[in-house]
């Protein structure tokens, strides 16, 4: 099987993993929570985690709330976006290609929702009391690891071409080298 095929079934299969994971979840706060309810998964973590069902009508983590049927837009463009971009990952990209169907399963799980419900469902219910408290879901999670993964590579690959000797450094000069100008001949 020819590697390019290899790397379209690791984009299917990491989408497919995020899909799977974030719809089945959401399957099962809908079916047992009410819009708004909230559930002590783990009681000793209350209230800093806790499984509360949200409709998001907006953004990732509940931004821009009026704005659904842009982010079903969004989502799609960035979709096929990620889908023109992968094939041009060179050959070592592996964060790469596995950041893009981060992102791509994450974008598809919350465009589901838009068009099932015309919300997102967030559940997984974080908080720092009086200081930060967000609703999210696994698409949410998986649309940032991949940022964050496309971010730290770049950074790394960036890391490493600063390091990278250059030419000149890989040869070089003594004073007493001698070279000639062009078409000048060297006198031996």
């Amino acid at each position: 099987m020819s590697q390019t095929k290899h790397r379209w079934i690791f984009l299917g299969v990491v989408v497919g993993i995020v899909l799977a994971i974030d719809q089945i979840t959401k399957r099962v706060i809908v079916a047992n929570l009410r819009n708004g309810e909230t559930h002590d998964l783990i009681p000793a973590l209350s209230p800093l985690f806790q499984v509360t069902r949200s409709h998001n009508r907006g953004a990732s983590f509940g931004l821009l709330p009026e704005a659904g049927d842009l982010f079903l837009v969004i989502a799609i463009v960035v979709t096929g976006f990620m889908l023109y971009y992968y094939p041009r990952i060179e050959a070592d990209g592996r964060t790469q290609r596995l950041a893009s169907g981060l992102i791509i399963g994450g974008a598809l799980g919350n465009a589901i929702d838009r068009i099932n419900y015309g919300f997102v469902v967030d559940f997984i219910h974080y908080q720092i009391p009086n200081v930060i408290s967000n609703v999210s879901n696994i698409a949410d999670h998986a649309i940032v690891l991949g940022v964050i993964l496309i971010f730290i590579d770049s950074w790394r690959a960036e890391a490493a071409e600063k390091n990278k000797p250059d030419e000149a450094d890989e040869h070089p000069q003594h004073e007493d080298d001698v070279y000639p100008e062009e078409g000048e001949h060297l006198p031996y």
